[in-house]
């Protein structure tokens, strides 16, 4: 007995950690459609703890030796009207009991409650979705129970607590007798819910959502009655593809992934040969709660020869396919291997490429028959996969053949690089993209040019599209170019009114000219270079950055999260058919260097700034140069 335990051999009452009243509420009465559930959801907590034990004993055999075999058992008393469901797993201390079972929706309470407030009762698919997110299923048993207790006793331990509720806002510990370790629970049924303790409604439920644990559920028998194992009992993904029901891949899909959606992809296969394993893994059809967590984790389980490793190894699937839920099982492993060892397994390594390539594979034949459904599945995880571009070398081209993107003349739809490729223009030499926020992309002022052309140019709007564009030489040939960058070249490409692209400039060079020396001397180091634009046809300016430079959106990104200190001088692009860029050449033309170009040079650069979504360096001085303009246009007098 720890400590802590010692101090606490009377029973103590405790609130929960959650805005109860409302929660349970909620989960009892709104999220679930399906009474049936809580007993599924009581099902899979002593299966889990179970394969808890199964891992601890790998090096504390000891563990297992009080306590009979690892099952699940329900007791069905008329009489009493109550139904027990124990198993003989890990079992918890008082401290675990109260950790788990007095912290409601652990994962986030009040991101639970803001979900559960908007999902509609009878939402059957969004309240589902919600149980898997937030860890809620234990107080499903609140449904059908008025009284919930708890008696659990951990492996290794000596002494047993109870954990008593009755759902309404708090909860009492005490000391409890349990002879050997596991949990078992007891719910004092509702006078509506007796109907559970029938064992043909047992036996249907645990058919129907548990057939697929590894482990006996054995309805106990009463009077003359015998017990009646009610499962298969066997590991799900050890039986023949051809003997299991497309119902019975969902329920294991939401037992071994805690998601509970349907799954957009199975994959179940055996590898044999050097290697030596199986895997069931799922894709889901909506995108889990996790998925960006900064630590990157994967949900897939570990087993080694049916015995569960863990679910919290670094290295068995990719961070790029973290959104996977399933199992690996392999004979090749040594069953006493340690999580550290796992980290830098060849064998590990080994299999974590040969889970790439097929779920690659299967996505291409995904693409292939169901293209609405892969457009789904990319909506979702895409911009994770694409991680992979930029992170897995050996797998990078195989991703980018299956990546689809929005472009500038595909509206809602995607496309890949090779359709792309396709329908580039005459003369078009590169792969044209912009990238950065996704609402403003559209209305950027350095897409005019290739608008004019027709020329499709790609939007890529996730924050890891700025990282592999820049690490991958491009597609079939043609380089990726930003449209932000110099050397944009499309002098060549026709414009699609027909009119030449070489068009020569609305002014005379002569004027042009020393338009340009006159803003180059204004703007003085505020600017690398001033230079004719062919990319514009109705903004007057634009900022770019150097051919060779950072693309604009990398550099600021960077920049916000520290990586670089400063920001690389931009370019001034300037469009000579624009009525100011004339205006302003007549008045270089006549006026040469005075003090109202200098403004109109200065006004001009924030312009541009500001279409880049960027903050003005001296906003004081913006809007007075913006104040003498817009006075001496009506007329007046600057002060």
């Amino acid at each position: 007995m720890t400590v802590a335990d010692e101090k606490n051999t009377s029973e103590e009452r405790l609130g929960f950690q959650a805005e109860v009243s409302k929660l349970l509420h909620i989960v009892a009465n709104a999220l679930y459609s399906e009474k049936d559930v809580f007993l599924r959801e009581l099902i899979s907590n002593a299966s889990d703890a179970c394969d808890k034990l199964r891992y601890e004993a790998l090096t504390r055999p000891e563990l297992m030796a009080v306590g009979g075999e690892l099952r699940i058992e329900i007791t069905a008393d008329k009489a009493a009207s109550t139904l027990t469901i124990a198993d003989s797993g890990i079992g918890m201390t008082r401290a675990e009991l109260i950790e788990n079972l007095g912290t409601i929706a652990r994962s986030g309470t009040s991101a639970f409650l803001e979900k559960a407030a908007g999902t509609r009762e009878g939402d059957k698919d969004a309240a589902l979705s919600l149980i898997g997110q937030f860890g809620v299923g234990f107080y499903a048993a609140f449904m059908v129970a008025d009284q919930v207790e708890v008696t659990s006793r951990r492996a290794g331990a000596d002494e047993a607590w109870k954990w008593a509720s009755d759902g309404l806002g708090e909860f009492t510990v005490a000391p409890a007798a349990r002879e050997a370790r596991g949990t078992t629970i007891v719910l004092h049924l509702k006078k509506d819910a007796e109907g559970y303790l029938d064992p043909a409604t047992l036996r249907r439920i645990v058919k129907t959502y548990s057939d697929h644990i590894a482990l006996p559920i054995v309805l106990k028998g009463q009077g003359a009655e015998t017990d009646e194992t009610l499962n298969v009992a066997s590991a799900l993904w050890t039986r023949p593809r051809a003997d299991i029901t497309p119902e019975q891949y969902t329920e294991f899909y939401h037992h071994v992934g805690q998601m509970f959606d349907e799954p957009w992809l199975t994959i179940h296969a055996k590898a044999e040969g050097a290697i030596e394993y199986t895997l069931l893994l799922f894709i889901p059809s909506t995108r889990p709660m996790d998925l960006f967590d900064p630590e990157r984790k994967g949900r897939v389980k570990l087993f080694v020869k049916r015995v569960f490793i863990t679910d919290d190894v670094k290295g068995l699937v990719p961070p790029w396919l973290r959104f996977l839920r399933g199992v690996v099982d392999t004979a090749d492993m040594y069953l006493n291997v340690s999580r550290e060892m796992l980290q830098s397994s060849p064998l590990l390594a080994k299999i974590r490429k040969d889970i790439a390539r097929r779920v690659l594979r299967e996505l291409e034949k995904k693409a292939e028959k169901d293209p609405e459904g892969f457009a789904r599945f990319w909506s979702e995880f895409g911009a994770v996969v694409k991680e992979g571009i930029y992170e897995d070398k050996d797998m990078r081209d195989a991703i980018l053949k299956l990546a689809r993107f929005r472009t500038t003349t595909s509206g809602e739809g995607w496309t890949t690089l090779g359709d792309y490729v396709a329908r580039m223009k005459t003369n078009q030499t590169a792969i044209y993209y912009i990238s950065g926020d996704k609402d403003s992309l559209a209305r950027s002022p350095q897409l005019e040019g290739f608008a004019a052309r027709s020329v499709e140019v790609l939007l890529l709007s996730d924050p890891v599209d700025d990282f592999w564009i820049n690490t991958h030489d491009g597609w079939e040939g043609k380089p990726f170019h930003s449209v932000t960058r110099g050397g944009a070249d499309l002098k060549n490409i026709p414009r699609a009114d027909g009119e030449k692209s070489e068009e020569k400039p609305a002014v005379p060079e002569a004027t042009l000219d020393r338009l340009i020396a006159a803003l180059k001397l204004a703007l003085g180091a505020a600017v690398k270079d001033v230079r004719m634009s062919d990319r514009l046809t109705d903004s007057a300016a634009c900022l770019v950055a150097d051919e060779g430079g950072l693309d604009m959106h990398l550099e600021r990104l960077l920049k916000q999260h520290g990586q670089i200190q400063s920001s690389a001088l931009r370019i001034l692009e300037i469009n000579p058919q624009h009525p100011l860029i004339r205006t302003l050449a007549e008045a270089a033309n006549t006026d040469g260097t005075g003090d109202t170009l200098g403004d109109a040079a200065h006004l001009l650069y924030d312009q541009a700034r500001i279409m880049e979504g960027e903050k003005l360096s001296d906003p004081g001085a913006f809007a007075r140069r913006l104040a003498a303009v817009m006075t001496s246009a009506l007329g007046g007098k600057a002060a």
